[in-house]
């Protein structure tokens, strides 16, 4: 359902301005910051990055999250190439983080109550590898955790069939097109936020509510 939502947007993007494609336009591509001193950086995929990144920005200690790529092998990919399923991407999520804060293993809890890890290549009406649930480490530890956490979850029985999440080394993030950062926020009253993203955030919310900022706990 996004994916024709999107080719709408961009569509109606592109007739508004020719010059999307520059510095600042809807179309241009968000530029990545560098962490700042202390702070680290985690990377998850769960489906539509809209409500992901929305959820992961309501933690304590997240400091800041860009919506991108991640998990494929195509270099500065644009939404429609992802989209076409061609470069192995997945929509991602990359969370800027205060570890004296927020933990690695909170935000990866989060990740898993964020959407439904037992999809396979889907979530909801959102069907393709580009939709994948996909957790990247970057160390060690950080693969135990979200190995732990998977194998705890699936114990627990909190969803009634088996994690399907890959866990994978981090390699390579590439920010979302301008357009997507924020886009939960920005428009409340799409159709595809009130319908999809919204009751996956308000999930997200019951399921972490001690760990969220106080404007977001009930």
């Amino acid at each position: 359902m996004k994916r024709f939502i999107l080719f709408g947007i961009g569509f109606l993007l592109f007739a508004a301005a020719v010059n999307a494609q520059t510095v600042g336009g809807a179309n241009a591509f968000t530029p990545l910051p560098n962490p700042a001193p202390g702070e680290k950086v985690a990377t998850f995929g769960g489906g539509c990055f809209w409500s992901m990144s929305e959820a992961m920005s309501e933690l304590k200690g997240v400091n800041k999250v860009i919506s991108g790529y991640a998990g494929g092998t195509t270099k500065n990919p644009t939404y429609d190439q992802v989209a076409s399923l061609t470069t192995g991407h997945a929509e991602c999520s990359l969370v800027y983080y205060d570890p004296k804060v927020i933990s690695f293993e909170t935000i990866a809890r989060a990740f898993f109550f964020a959407h439904d890890p037992t999809e396979l290549n889907r979530q909801g009406p959102d069907v393709g590898t580009d939709y994948r649930s996909i957790a990247f480490y970057r160390t060690p530890e950080e693969k135990n955790i979200l190995l732990g956490l998977i194998k705890k979850i699936n114990q627990s029985k909190y969803y009634h069939g088996t994690i399907v999440t890959q866990v994978v080394q981090f390699t390579a993030f590439y920010p979302a097109e301008n357009y997507h950062q924020g886009y939960y926020r920005l428009n409340p009253d799409k159709i595809y936020i009130v319908q999809v993203s919204k009751p996956k955030v308000l999930k997200f919310r019951k399921a972490m509510n001690a760990e969220l900022r106080p404007e977001f706990q009930k």
